[in-house]
């Protein structure tokens, strides 16, 4: 019904703000990794928005970009996961890290997110298998494997996802395993 809405950002208050389009203000539920990027209050600001009618209330949703969009769209449909779950999960991991969760079939990760249990992530795992991955363009590549192992490699050795994740973008595309970890772990060392 509502796929997008543009106009003057009037109030932020997390998880909600206020788009005024053209006279009409809309309460938007974003995600925190949303409303990190959001501009000031006053600015212009785009929202990709997904509407939910119940029984007892009309709710939009809104996203930065459509991959976020989509993982919510995806989410939703599992039995047991509503919109305040969604936007938990979208709000605990951005899109990139919740398609590496599943396609490394890691529910770990996923039981950090608040309210999000050991079955539900589990559920997670196995009904977004295939779906979510292709979707955000989860690599595919050698290149991409080496940079997912060396992820890992990180991660197992106690370092955070944010840290793991920083040191990697520093990395070159095209780096091997071995020489990914060393490289990663001198930057880590500096930080």
């Amino acid at each position: 019904m509502i796929g997008k809405l543009t106009g003057t950002l009037s109030d932020k208050n997390p998880p909600q703000v206020i788009v005024n389009c053209g006279g009409v203000g809309y309460e938007v539920h974003v995600p925190m990794s949303t409303f990190y990027h959001l501009p000031a209050a006053g600015e212009k600001v785009s929202l990709l928005t997904h509407f939910v009618v119940r029984e007892d209330a009309q709710i939009l949703y809104g996203f930065g970009s459509a991959p976020e969009r989509e993982a919510f769209r995806q989410l939703i449909k599992i039995s047991g996961v509503g919109p305040r779950t969604a936007l938990a999960v979208l709000s605990g991991m951005s899109v990139g890290e919740l398609a590496q969760s599943i396609t490394l079939q890691e529910a770990g990760r996923l039981v950090k997110v608040p309210g999000i249990g050991k079955k539900t992530a589990e559920r997670l795992l196995l009904e977004l298998k295939g779906k979510l991955g292709a979707d955000v363009g989860m690599p595919t590549t050698a290149a991409n494997d080496s940079q997912t192992d060396i992820l890992q490699a990180l991660l197992a050795l106690g370092y955070s996802d944010k840290e793991a994740a920083v040191s990697l973008k520093a990395l070159p595309a095209d780096i091997g395993v071995s020489e990914g970890i060393k490289l990663a772990l001198k930057a880590l060392s500096r930080a």
